[in-house]
């Protein structure tokens, strides 16, 4: 079993004992590899990933339930990916344009953990280039998976302005990677 397969399944069992934090990692470094995953099969449709590795992270939350400990994290995951990037092959009718293999089981932690790192940094940047009342409602919300309400206490913000600085602040962040800015 590799190390990344090992911290995932370690943080995704202690999030299934009630370990909200290690949950959270889990889901984080878990949308890495899924974003590495997916790009590598979607290079000439790349618009898709950000929306796959949200769906399967989505739907890897609601099946938790179903893993088997004793089985591999990575065949467990992939199964859900696979049919996540199936589904949208279908709905899209763009099969043609997948670059690699879809059957690969290892790939979804195997060559990922640099790229996961350099994208942790390079929003680490761009969340820099934001105010305190746009990046931190993203930063808690968006990404530690906070609520609004939580946001908000935690903030000291209303929740309309944590909803109003989420909104503004991922404009911002588009506008910023678009080269607008």
């Amino acid at each position: 079993m590799s190390t990344a397969e090992e911290r995932l399944r370690i943080h995704l069992l202690r999030g299934l004992e009630g370990e909200q934090s290690s949950y959270r990692e889990f889901l984080s470094d878990l949308g890495g590899h899924l974003r590495s995953f997916f790009r590598k099969r979607l290079a000439r449709l790349p618009d898709e990933v950000e929306d796959l590795v949200q769906e399967t992270l989505l739907a890897v939350h609601n099946q938790r339930h179903t893993y088997d400990p004793a089985q591999p994290l990575t065949a467990w995951v992939h199964a859900i990916a696979h049919y996540k990037l199936v589904d949208m092959l279908r709905r899209s009718g763009a099969r043609g344009l997948v670059t690699a293999s879809l059957d690969d089981v290892d790939e979804i932690v195997a060559e990922s953990d640099a790229d996961a790192h350099e994208a942790r940094r390079d929003l680490a940047r761009l969340l820099e280039r934001l105010p305190d009342r746009q990046r931190l409602p993203i930063v808690h919300v968006k990404i530690e998976g906070l609520s609004v309400a939580e946001t908000a206490r935690l903030t000291g913000m209303s929740e309309s302005a944590v909803k109003v600085g989420v909104h503004r602040g991922l404009k911002a962040l588009a506008a910023f990677i678009g080269g607008r800015r």
